[in-house]
């Protein structure tokens, strides 16, 4: 069994046969509607979450994982037998969680080593450095070198996206007010960009077939490039999307990890979002 213990949070939106094969757990966030609130990817899966959304009535509100919640993690992985603890967060410009994942590792020094890295990134972009982590765990290399090689690599992901609106940025308070007004005016798509660790506006086009084309262009701009990726919240178009992705930029259409966007990052980006990751080597 590998000595290194990979955790991550749902924000990462890592979908289930990833985390099964590559032994990576997941703490999850909390998804409130009105009085009502769920565990995120235990108790609410995506396509409920959907439901939910569609059905009008309360907007869903997001929290960050308690330090508990962390800490439980920690001490299961130790339970396991693992003898140390890579836990790979949220952007903490986004989210509370690496705060509570930190607390978390104050609370068992002594018992189990744990690092905490804030991926300063979201969703599938987050996610590459959850797998990668995974899988130099699983081939066995030392607590030390990978802590080094994640570390390394936070600074190289790059993530873009297209949103069908700004409206539910706006609404959690994850972009100003200003830039909302931008993205709506004569129905631009807007399209985003997570930089430093905060959603920044990347400009906007004023048809979706356009703002795909953009987010293409976006990628094939960069090279080498390496780890794509690509998360959706029930796009239609994904398919095509992947397909042309895959013959500008040159990447095998089976390099290309694609995932669902779930509740946590749902909850900001609206329906029809879809995000483009990729390392920059």
């Amino acid at each position: 069994m590998a000595k290194v213990k990979v955790i991550t949070d749902t924000g990462s939106d890592l979908p289930n046969e990833i985390c099964t094969s590559l032994n990576i757990s997941t703490v999850p966030l909390k998804i409130r509607f009105g009085e009502k609130e769920y565990l995120d990817k235990f108790e609410l899966t995506n396509e409920k979450f959907w439901e939910l959304c569609l059905k009008g009535g309360d907007l869903p509100q997001t929290a960050a994982p308690s330090a508990g919640q962390f800490q439980a993690a920690y001490g299961e992985a130790k339970a396991q037998g693992f003898e140390s603890v890579i836990c790979i967060t949220l952007s903490s410009e986004l989210s509370a969680t690496y705060q509570s994942a930190l607390i978390a590792a104050k609370e068992v020094q002594g018992e189990i080593d744990v690092t905490v890295i804030d991926s300063r990134c979201a969703t599938i972009g987050e996610g590459s450095l959850v797998i990668h982590a995974a899988q130099l765990a699983q081939a066995d290399v030392p607590y030390p070198q990978i802590v080094s090689e994640i570390n390394d690599k936070v600074s190289k992901v790059k993530l873009f996206g297209t949103l069908d609106t700004l409206d539910f940025l706006k609404r959690g308070g994850r972009i100003g007010a200003a830039a909302a007004l931008l993205g709506s005016l004569l129905s631009f798509k807007p399209l985003i960009e997570i930089r430093s660790g905060l959603v920044e506006p990347d400009g906007r086009q004023r048809t979706r077939a356009k703002a795909l084309a953009y987010l293409r262009d976006r990628v094939s701009s960069f090279s080498p490039i390496s780890h794509v990726g690509v998360a959706h919240a029930n796009a239609p178009d994904i398919d095509d999307f992947i397909e042309k992705l895959s013959e500008q930029t040159h990447v095998p259409i089976d390099e290309i990890t694609v995932t669902s966007i779930g509740p946590v990052i749902g909850t900001h980006a609206g329906p029809r979002t879809l995000g483009v990751t990729f390392w920059v080597n």
